[in-house]
C-alpha cells in the first residue's frame, strides 16, 4: 500500500511539474496518466538506486553548503528520470538547468504536501 501511495504521489508531482512548466522549460512526450505512472515508477527507481550513491559521494559538498547541495541532487534526479523515461517514450525533455531545478522543486513540494495527508499509520 505504501508503494502505491508513493507512486501516485510522484505521478501527481510529475504531472504538476510538467503542466506548470510546459512550453517554457519542459516538453512532454506524452500527457496520458498511464505515462505519468510509468514515469513515476522510473523516478522512484532512480531515487532508490542512484540518489543514495550520489548523497554519499557528495556528502562533503552537502555539509559545506548546509544541505543546499541536496537541491542539486534532486535536480539531477529529475533530469535523469526524464531522460530515462524519454528512452521508453513516457518521459519529458528538460530545457536547461532552470527547468530541471523548478521541476524538482515542484515535485518535492507536492510530495511533501501529499505526504502530510497520507501519513504512515
Amino acid at each position: 500500500m505504501k508503494f502505491l501511495v508513493r507512486l501516485l504521489t510522484n505521478a501527481v508531482g510529475l504531472y504538476l511539474a510538467v503542466y506548470l512548466l510546459k512550453g517554457t522549460y519542459i516538453f512532454p512526450n506524452s500527457e496520458s496518466w498511464v505515462s505519468f505512472l510509468w514515469l513515476a515508477l522510473i523516478f522512484g527507481l532512480v531515487n532508490a538506486f542512484i540518489r543514495p550513491l550520489l548523497m554519499v559521494v557528495s556528502c562533503p559538498i552537502i555539509v559545506l553548503t548546509l544541505g543546499l547541495g541536496t537541491l542539486l541532487i534532486n535536480t539531477l534526479m529529475f533530469w535523469l528520470a526524464g531522460l530515462i523515461g524519454t528512452q521508453f517514450g513516457v518521459g519529458f525533455t528538460v530545457n536547461g538547468f532552470l527547468g530541471a531545478f523548478l521541476g524538482a522543486l515542484i515535485v518535492s513540494i507536492v510530495s511533501f504536501i501529499l505526504s502530510l495527508f497520507f501519513k504512515d499509520r
